[in-house]
């Protein structure tokens, strides 16, 4: 399963580097599907173009990059085009508590079921009437986004159902982020597929733009993101090995880039970045 979230909100608590809005390249989405909203005046990613992963910490991003994803806690880079994280089929372990019990996903117990790896309660999406409630939080979150001048939004954990002991379905997160993706499009922003190749083929029924996609090097999963959204696909690689394997397959199409597994600021002890042309 692929690396996903490397910090806790490490953003949210630095002394985030100050830059202003963006305005990111242009670049028509197409006409939306039905429920997806109107993404035709969306932005999407340029191609094969300097991308970074700035999850743990806001930095000027390095010469040639185009493209870069931070946290919404962040602020988005000046003139560049941005991508904004948000943790929507998941809670943060620090905003537990912020969320109604009663979208907290439970168990046969009436335990909440937890992603262990991350802490993370799974949120639940199981009904309509849920994912609406949930959507309108995230969907806050979103607005925040395109307040602050972001280009596009990355809604993380659409493979949540995975790791539910089969309490959530694929039919239930494409639903869900159908719901999402709608309300991007209405304030002018390109959604990001996070991860889940298994749910590429539900592109056009979801209305998702482009992909974000960890580890699709070192897990072969390249094609499957490339026939579903084209070049249009930014990628994240943990290991020398991963990038290697990215480059070689996908280095002339796709935007590649390596991070260290904390996706640490610039200036950390622990960080690491490395591109096809190193």
């Amino acid at each position: 399963m692929s690396v996903r979230r490397r910090t806790a909100l490490v953003a949210a608590l630095l002394a985030l580097t100050g830059c202003t809005s963006s305005s990111g390249p242009s670049g028509s989405a197409g006409p939306s599907g039905s429920g997806t909203g109107d993404r035709s005046s969306v932005s999407l990613p340029p191609v094969h173009a300097g991308f970074d992963y700035q999850l743990g910490g806001a930095y000027p991003p390095p010469k040639g990059v185009r493209i870069v994803s931070r946290d919404r806690a962040a602020e988005p880079a000046d003139g560049l085009y941005n991508i904004c994280y948000v943790n929507a089929f998941q809670a943060q372990p620090e905003e537990r508590g912020q969320w109604p019990a009663g979208l907290l996903l439970r168990d046969d117990d009436g335990d909440v079921v937890m992603d262990k790896d991350w802490d993370e309660p799974l949120l639940d999406i199981g009904t309509p009437a849920k994912r609406k409630r949930i959507a309108a939080r995230v969907n806050r979150w979103t607005d925040g986004c395109a307040d602050q001048g972001y280009d596009a939004v990355e809604p993380d954990n659409y493979d949540s159902y995975t790791r539910s002991g089969g309490r959530l379905s694929a039919a239930d997160a494409t639903a869900f982020i159908t719901l999402l993706a709608a309300h991007a499009h209405a304030r002018g922003l390109a959604i990001g597929q996070k991860n889940t190749v298994e749910l590429a083929g539900r592109r056009e029924e979801t209305g998702l733009d482009f992909a974000v996609v960890e580890e699709c090097g070192a897990y072969d999963e390249c094609g499957g993101y490339v026939k579903a959204f084209g070049r249009h696909v930014v990628v994240v690689e943990y290991t020398a090995k991963g990038l290697a394997k990215g480059c070689a397959a996908w280095g002339d199409r796709l935007s590649i880039v390596r991070r260290d597994i904390g996706v640490t600021p610039r200036g950390d002890g622990d960080y690491l970045r490395g591109t096809c042309r190193d």
